[in-house]
């Protein structure tokens, strides 16, 4: 979508690629990692790119997408140091050379603490599909972004799926780019909150809210589904569903189970099950 004032944004997904967990297939539900969302925002001459896939075959086919606009790549925002979320930069930079990734302060240092152990986890599941030595970010330290004269403010809004995260608002055209602090038709990656964190991020949903935005993209969404503002309730309903759900359930079983009754029709049930694990080990 292009505005009247020359600004336009435009989402690339992913979609959901298996991975392997043994004990996930053990319990009846299939590894897969969710849908991954990457966003353009483009004006007359330049664009911003907001967060890059995982893996080389999905980075080199974003790139390609990103060629099809013939605008100048001035650098891409990172909204959080999750690893799905940047670690395709150095691909990227490959493509786009001198290319340029920017992070606030918070998300810079969590994308340092996960690039210093990528081998077992993110390796792991990735295999030689992603670098072993990744590029990391620079500091930004604005809370803007100029597109040829076109301002997009960066919001350091806080506690999403981690407790740092950054958004992108851009008044001119009602939208916002919100990572994975809305999520839309995927089951929410609540693993690494509790009850206070997942209240936390309700309140920072709230603040979304009230920017009264038409678009909404979603760091996690189901390939084809429409950027819609109902999103942002949508996953209010789903944190709070959980949190009251995990509260009533002894077991990840449990918690699976009654959200799948309340959420079934989302993508990726093993996103589910892992914060479910999680949240029923903690208590024991």
């Amino acid at each position: 979508m292009t505005g009247d004032n020359g600004l336009g944004i435009h989402v690339h997904v992913a979609p959901m690629r298996p991975v392997p967990d043994p004990d996930a297939q053990e319990a009846g539900i299939r590894p897969m990692w969710s849908p991954c969302s990457s966003t353009l925002i483009t004006s007359e001459t330049e664009a911003l790119l907001v967060d890059t896939l995982i893996t080389y075959d999905q980075v080199d086919a974003l790139a390609d997408w990103i060629k099809g606009f013939g605008k100048r790549l001035v650098g891409v925002l990172l909204t959080h140091g999750h690893s799905d979320h940047w670690i395709g930069l150095s691909r990227l930079q490959q493509h786009f050379p001198g290319l340029r990734g920017l992070a606030a302060k918070d998300v810079l240092t969590r994308a340092r603490y996960e690039a210093a152990d990528l081998g077992y986890y993110w390796r792991g599941v990735f295999g030689d599909q992603i670098p072993t030595d990744p590029a990391l970010p620079e500091l930004l330290e604005a809370d803007t972004i100029s597109l040829d004269g076109h301002p997009l403010r960066v919001i350091d809004i806080g506690q999403g799926d981690t407790e740092n995260s950054t958004i992108l608002h851009m008044p001119q055209i009602d939208a916002v780019v919100a990572g994975d602090v809305c999520y839309n038709q995927v089951h929410m990656m609540t693993a690494w909150t509790g009850d206070a964190a997942r209240q936390a991020w309700i309140a920072n949903l709230d603040a979304i809210a009230a920017l009264n935005p038409g678009i909404v993209v979603s760091g996690h969404k189901r390939v084809d589904a429409s950027d819609s503002p109902d999103t942002i309730e949508q996953s209010k309903q789903y944190l709070r569903d959980f949190s009251r759900v995990a509260s009533e359930q002894d077991t990840a079983e449990g918690i699976v189970a009654e959200m799948l009754k309340l959420h079934g029709d989302r993508d990726n049930p093993y996103t589910l099950w892992l914060s479910a694990r999680r949240v029923a080990g903690n208590r024991s």
